[in-house]
């Protein structure tokens, strides 16, 4: 699933290739995409791209006063294209959701592989108007977000740090990868409560929060959109990459497994040597 390293990646790439081109067309070309009918997407047609911003994990791409508003969920992506064929591809055939053309005639595709579509697109006056991004929280890579800002956050919260890390109503962009990152970082457990954090442990986790977030930033700079799934890979230092050896300790990084995800961990570095129960009601290590 694209995070908000990949995310704001792309959002530069757009505002490289995107802004201050005409859209000559956009067609959806999958039914489950378009979350959004009023105003329709043929309103974008003839409005030049004035901006392409990011909410959390949402691309926001900004023409005439509306905004095209992309959530690319666990399995979407989009692929940027220097020329397009003549002939139209036909809806429902294929990954392809939703195709947008310049009068350049280049443009992107917004792709999503599998069964299960979760991409959305919503074409609106306001982003706000979008259920996902109205919900959001801070962005933790935001100046206004400091030590202190985390800190308040965490402060009303009585779960596993894992799933706070996640939710996005608490903090915005940060999904199942970066959250094993910023917590192998921390060299802390995913089953810890929030509620047992003292004041070194909020302090280590914001700064393996920002430092995580923000080296992934710098590494999917200037990488073509393309490219950026695969960057994304190599920079993770447990999630994804059960079986192999801790870059830190040298450990075997372990897994648990849930009903529609999995998260990595290293026991040395973040469970004092103890390996989690891999089963979903389990009572796991705090």
């Amino acid at each position: 699933m694209p995070e908000l390293p990949e995310v704001e990646a792309l959002r530069v790439f757009l505002d490289d290739h995107l802004v201050g081109k005409e859209i000559a067309r956009v067609l959806p070309l999958a039914i489950s995409v378009l979350k959004t009918y009023d105003p329709p997407l043929s309103a974008l047609e003839g409005t030049t791209v004035t901006s392409v911003a990011r909410h959390g994990k949402f691309l926001d791409i900004e023409a005439g006063g509306l905004h095209l508003c992309t959530h690319l969920a666990r399995a979407g992506w989009l692929r940027w294209k220097d020329s397009f064929p003549a002939a139209p591809p036909r809806p429902g055939k294929g990954p392809l959701a939703l195709r947008l053309i310049t009068v350049d005639g280049d443009g992107f595709d917004l792709t999503e592989m599998g069964t299960r579509k979760r991409l959305s697109v919503h074409l609106v006056h306001d982003p706000a108007d979008v259920p996902g991004i109205a919900r959001l929280g801070p962005d933790p890579l935001a100046d206004a977000f400091d030590r202190d800002a985390f800190a308040a956050l965490l402060a009303g919260e009585r779960r596993q740090i894992k799933g706070a890390l996640r939710d996005q109503s608490l903090i915005a962009g940060i999904g199942n990868a970066y959250s094993d990152e910023i917590l192998h970082v921390a060299k802390m457990s995913p089953f810890k409560r929030t509620a047992d954090l003292d004041e070194d442990d909020v302090t280590r986790l914001y700064t393996a929060l920002r430092s995580t977030l923000q080296d992934a930033v710098t590494r999917s700079s200037g990488v073509e959109a393309g490219k950026l799934k695969a960057e994304k890979k190599t920079g993770m230092r447990v999630h994804g990459r059960t079986g192999e050896a801790c870059p830190v300790c040298g450990d075997t990084i372990l897994e648990v497994s849930f009903s529609d995800s999995s998260l990595q961990y290293c026991p040395t570095c973040q469970t004092g040597g103890k390996p989690l129960a891999d089963r979903r009601l389990s009572k796991f290590l705090k």
